[in-house]
């Protein structure tokens, strides 16, 4: 079987679950396996929750894990609410490879590729909100937020008001040339960032993120390490935060002169003082990989 995908910060994931010799890993975003499947091969004790809300993910991972079928459970879902439904489980770690997979950017019906005949970008094809509303219907605010919060466009008014005065526009492809002719050139694609936004307003990216870390949060699990990898700084700055908060003891609030709350609330403690970054090696082989982040934590 053909793999097409390379996981980023391979050995480098396998290594965070070094540790565990027993019990569930949940891999949030199995895309096509490779990191689930590096898993299985290097740890024979283990056994593994592969998730992912993409059908055409979870068929091609089905068959590449089909020979440790007696140690995976697939589930088709939003990571936001996996470890909600296998909590009961004794669930040891967890895993998400939060990026756009290879699978959706390189397939250019899905429409997440500046040469995209279609304009989609949703990661569950089952949702009713894709790029074509967003782009075609949104009003001129809210395609500034979208770019702003989003996208960190800097020229986010100008990028708003000149596509609601050229829309309708039907394919990405169509779009990106228009913004590549529009925008300032730089370093990257003119279209990069706009592309960027309106794919996590799709899917609600960030949304997602945050309330599967407030899930996991709330059933404090024990002795369970989570590795996360991040794609961009809007990302990261949600997992910093939350392995910050959970490593804090003392949680009185601000200009409270003595602690009253005991000061023995941390759940455990953050592995990685930096995250762990791709080598150049790595981004040589694979240039997806460059704005990689791993950060991991264990819960005590």
């Amino acid at each position: 079987m053909h793999i097409p995908h390379i996981p980023v910060l391979f050995q480098e994931t396998l290594e965070a679950f070094a540790d565990i010799n027993e019990g569930y890993i949940i891999d949030c975003t199995t895309g096509f396996g490779g990191h689930s499947n590096g898993l299985l091969e290097k740890y024979e004790n283990i056994n593994l929750i592969c998730n992912d809300q993409d059908d055409e993910a979870l068929a091609f991972s089905g068959k590449r894990l089909e020979k440790y079928s007696d140690r995976v459970t697939f589930n088709k879902g939003n990571f936001e609410h996996v470890f909600e439904k296998f909590k009961d489980y004794e669930i040891k770690g967890i895993l998400a490879d939060i990026g756009v997979s290879s699978l959706q950017l390189d397939k250019l019906e899905r429409g997440f590729g500046f040469e995209s005949e279609t304009l989609d970008m949703r990661m569950n094809q089952d949702a009713s909100l894709d790029a074509s509303v967003v782009v075609n219907t949104y009003s001129q605010s809210e395609l500034e937020r979208v770019f702003k919060e989003y996208g960190e466009v800097r020229e986010y008014k100008k990028v708003a008001s000149i596509i609601v005065n050229n829309r309708p526009f039907s394919s990405a492809k169509e779009l990106s040339t228009f913004l590549s002719k529009k925008m300032s050139k730089g370093k990257i694609h003119p279209a990069t960032l706009p592309f960027q936004g309106i794919r996590i307003e799709v899917n609600d990216e960030l949304g997602v993120l945050e309330r599967l870390f407030d899930s996991i949060e709330a059933s404090k699990p024990r002795n369970c390490i989570v590795a996360i990898i991040s794609f961009h700084s809007l990302e990261d700055r949600i997992v910093k935060n939350y392995f910050k908060k959970w490593t804090k003891s003392c949680i009185c609030p601000p200009g409270v002169f003595r602690c009253e709350c005991g000061n023995d609330h941390s759940l455990g403690k953050v592995i990685t003082r930096k995250p762990i970054i791709p080598t150049k090696e790595e981004i040589k082989q694979n240039p997806r990989s460059r704005s990689s982040k791993l950060r991991i934590f264990k819960f005590d």
